[in-house]
């Protein structure tokens, strides 16, 4: 019986990158993204589903679970990589841009994760992976709103993790650093310029892999440039990936 895998933001970058490698290896992928036209292209190549939603809205998540159960019966692997860069200006508010940030940041994980816990329960358990940021560990400046949303899945992780470990799903999340993906296409000749190494949305993908197999429920993936990925510790914190983290980990 084949694996199934749902991925959000599967049009391109990181999703894409977690589709191509799943697909790989024989699992059977359900697509979503706003881009029909690029989830349709990708489907066909890894001989998957797709399905055209926005995940701000709660029934883009039930509908891909929905079109998982009918295409396949079955679902095992989730990933809520679906994001955008808030670029909200505090000062000149627009809340249009706003609500849009963190419909799809926020929203959406967890519209992912209350669409997609029933049928993984019904399949004997799976994982649950969400792509966070390291701007969910520390702050960036740059990008308030964006680092917001992003803490706001890493919390929303971290709680989750033990009640979903009852009933055998496992959840995470992966943390990269700068990555070259649609994402940050307008700044990337400015990383190019100032010799700021980014990550491949192969690198990340990797790590997305590697989560859905960690053993520690509520693990915290930090991915960087040059290195293997680390789970993050929270000092002295109690919870999910508590105690002493590595030296350094998040912060050189």
């Amino acid at each position: 019986m084949s694996t199934v895998a749902l991925i959000t933001g599967a049009a391109s970058g990181i999703g894409a990158a977690v589709a191509r490698r799943l697909a790989a290896g024989g699992v059977k992928c359900v697509l979503v993204d706003r881009d029909g036209e690029g989830a349709e292209r990708l489907g066909k190549e890894v001989g998957g589903v797709w399905l055209e939603a926005d995940v701000s809205h709660e029934e883009a998540s039930l509908e891909a679970v929905a079109l998982a159960e009918r295409q396949y019966g079955r679902l095992d692997l989730v990933h809520l990589n679906a994001g955008v860069s808030g670029r909200v200006d505090l000062t000149d508010f627009d809340a249009e841009r706003y609500r849009q940030v963190v419909g799809v940041n926020v929203d959406g994980v967890v519209f992912g994760v209350r669409a997609g816990v029933p049928l993984l329960a019904r399949s004997g358990g799976g994982a649950i992976v969400a792509t966070a940021s390291l701007a969910g560990l520390v702050a960036f400046s740059g990008d308030p709103v964006y680092t917001m949303t992003k803490h706001a899945v890493v919390g929303l992780v971290r709680a989750l993790a033990e009640p979903l470990a009852a009933r055998n799903i496992r959840i995470g999340a992966v943390c990269p650093g700068f990555t070259d993906t649609p994402l940050v296409a307008e700044t990337r000749e400015m990383f190019v310029n100032a010799g700021f190494p980014l990550l491949t949305a192969d690198d990340v993908a990797a790590a997305v892999e590697s989560a859905f197999y960690a053993e520690t429920p509520g693990t915290l993936l930090i991915v960087q440039p040059g290195r293997q990925p680390v789970p993050y510790r929270y000092a002295g914190v109690p919870g999910p990936a508590g105690g002493q983290r590595p030296p350094r980990a998040a912060d050189e």
